[in-house]
């Protein structure tokens, strides 16, 4: 099955719904009267919506920067190139909720109390140490640059597909997302993420009801597909050896994920302990949704789509089922997908910046807009200028240094009396360890351990997070840290 041209119809349509969210999330302060929440400064109330969120407008926030539109894009392409090891974002997704339960009330219950903002202020607060803030602060901002570059990748995917060349679409996007940005605050992409998730949604349920009916049903479907996918040993779904590599995977991004400064600040944002509590509850739904977009990668086996771009699996699936003007609105909710955590990433950036890398800017709205401004235009840079392969291998890379601020920020919250130079020296470890054996392994994301005469790939992220805690336990028995005021039961 080929590929239509997308005519004018779906070049219509992704501009009235792009730009329709656009403006709306643009204008939001204005017809807000005004002013910002009830007790919050204009700087809070821009970076972290005055704290208001309620249970609803929090869950779409934090499914809206959890699923973005580079996961419309990249699991379906990853389930295309590999068949169920793609998979592995769906256990990922169902493990990361308990652990939300139980640590992001105690994280919110401590930032509020101290007018927290980021993980760097949490971790300045609980050891008393600039340079460890520092460090937590930068793994954040260079974890999050590349994943507001592969936003921008996803919006220039589907305007490729609708047929525009050049660049200038992509400038046209930046554009919006940085007045979208500046203008809103966080504000912008809390009101917009409803209209994100219904719009894909919309495209989803769609996609799995209607492209089986054009593949003869689900049976065939999976038929067909089969035959363009390796094939594995006996019954397992897996090929050999991926057992493991798929098990530690989906536990290190698990663990990773709301470690991001675009998570935490949707965290940050909820009104109370109670409302995040709530939404560990109702996130899983997203789960739902998630293996339904994982399925379009087979859909597009069965369809026939043949391409060497994984990445543009999608549009052409689209393409070649649905009519021009719908594919149209399907584009659109893969580009606003985009746009509303695109900008809770620049949002959360900006509060690390001027809150723990440049002292004294915290209560500056206009300086956060400015750097809010900065690393969009990073990001932009990375697109235009380098390969978007490694866009997407700086992305594993900030997954593997995010993940080593889990100790200071998550095993910190204990009653042990770690120190402040256990955890740097820990988080220096890890940090330089995982790097090195990813670059070791060309840049992927497991490393093959031999053990006991077997080899076998884990997760490298997961790999260097065990080397830092065990560096952070051996320097702690030599050197006690001593207990604060945010450490909990």
């Amino acid at each position: 099955m080929t590929a239509q041209a997308p005519g004018p119809a779906a070049l219509i349509v992704f501009i009235l719904f792009f730009a329709a969210t656009i403006l709306l999330g643009s204008t939001v302060s204005w017809w807000r009267a005004h002013r910002p929440a009830h007790g919050a400064d204009k700087s809070e109330d821009w970076g972290l919506g005055g704290r208001q969120f309620g249970t609803w407008v929090t869950w779409f926030l934090v499914g809206g920067d959890f699923y973005t539109a580079y996961t419309v894009i990249a699991v379906p392409a990853l389930v295309y190139a590999t068949g169920a090891f793609g998979f592995f974002a769906l256990p990922y997704t169902i493990i990361v909720y308990p652990f939300v339960f139980l640590v992001m009330p105690i994280l919110w219950r401590i930032a509020h109390a101290g007018r927290h903002a980021t993980a760097a202020d949490i971790v300045r607060a609980r050891f008393g140490s600039r340079p460890l803030e520092l460090a937590i602060a930068c793994s954040g901002l260079v974890a999050v640059m590349p994943y507001i570059a592969l936003q921008l990748i996803g919006i220039r995917t589907v305007i490729a597909a609708l047929g525009l060349p050049g660049e200038i679409p992509l400038i046209v996007a930046f554009v919006s997302l940085a007045a979208y940005t500046w203008l809103g605050g966080l504000h912008a992409p809390a009101l917009t993420a409803f209209i994100k998730d219904i719009m894909i949604y919309i495209a989803v349920l769609a996609a799995v009801i209607v492209i089986p009916v054009h593949l003869g049903g689900y049976a065939a479907m999976f038929a067909t597909a089969a035959q363009h996918l390796p094939k594995p040993e006996g019954n397992h779904a897996l090929m050999a050896g991926q057992a493991v590599p798929y098990a530690t995977l989906a536990l290190s991004s698990a663990l990773a994920a709301f470690l991001y400064p675009h998570t935490l600040t949707g965290v940050l944002a909820a009104r109370s302990a109670d409302t995040i509590r709530k939404n560990a509850v109702m996130l899983p739904a997203y789960t739902l949704l998630l293996g339904l977009i994982a399925m379009l990668g087979l859909m597009a086996h069965a369809a026939g789509i043949v391409t060497t771009h994984s990445s543009s699996v999608v549009p052409l699936l689209f393409l070649a089922i649905f009519p021009a003007w719908f594919s149209g609105f399907c584009f659109a909710a893969v580009a606003v997908g985009a746009l509303v955590p695109a900008a809770v990433m620049a949002i959360g950036a900006a509060n690390l910046v001027t809150r723990n890398i440049l002292t004294g800017r915290g209560q500056d709205v206009g300086a956060a807009r400015i750097v809010a401004f900065g690393v969009k235009l990073g990001a932009l840079a990375c697109v235009l200028f380098l390969n978007a392969q490694f866009a997407i291998d700086l992305q594993l890379l900030g997954g593997l240094w995010i993940l080593q601020t889990f100790p200071a920020l998550v095993l910190g919250l204990t009653r042990i009396r770690f120190s402040a130079g256990a955890m740097l020296l820990g988080w220096t470890v890890g940090t330089l360890f995982g790097t090195y054996l990813c670059f070791q392994d060309g840049l992927k994301p497991t490393h093959v351990l031999a053990l006991g005469g077997l080899h076998q790939a884990v997760s490298t992220g997961l790999l260097a997070l065990l080397v830092n805690i065990g560096v952070v336990a051996v320097a702690t028995v030599l050197v006690p840290g001593r207990r604060t005021e945010t450490t909990v039961a």
